[in-house]
């Protein structure tokens, strides 16, 4: 059996972790990039210095923040997208028939 799991090791708000995960290393440190910046962008943001958990979970609501929003853009973007195709569809469907 491959074992395709690869051990990273990343550094986020000042605290090195390992991570073990089936994925790109370089994926995995991308990742790890972002949330560091996410914590250290929320800790500007707050008038004194808050302890890494707070930060981490102030980080966490505001990505998850970000996921919801796309995931509802993307939701209408689909339904906008399905209603112009069942539009056209229609249209090709009746171009069709009147040629019957």
């Amino acid at each position: 059996m491959e074992n395709n799991e690869n051990f990273v090791k990343v550094t986020i708000y000042g605290q090195e972790y390992t991570i073990k995960a089936p994925a790109d290393a370089s994926y995995i440190k991308n990742i790890a990039e972002f949330v560091d910046e996410r914590m250290r962008e929320v800790q500007e943001e707050l008038s004194t210095p808050q302890v890494p958990a707070k930060i981490a979970i102030l980080a966490a609501m505001n990505i998850a923040d970000e996921l919801f929003t796309r995931n509802k853009d993307y939701d209408n973007m689909q339904h906008e997208v399905e209603g112009k195709v069942s539009n056209l569809l229609e249209i090709v469907e009746e171009a069709i028939h009147n040629q019957e």
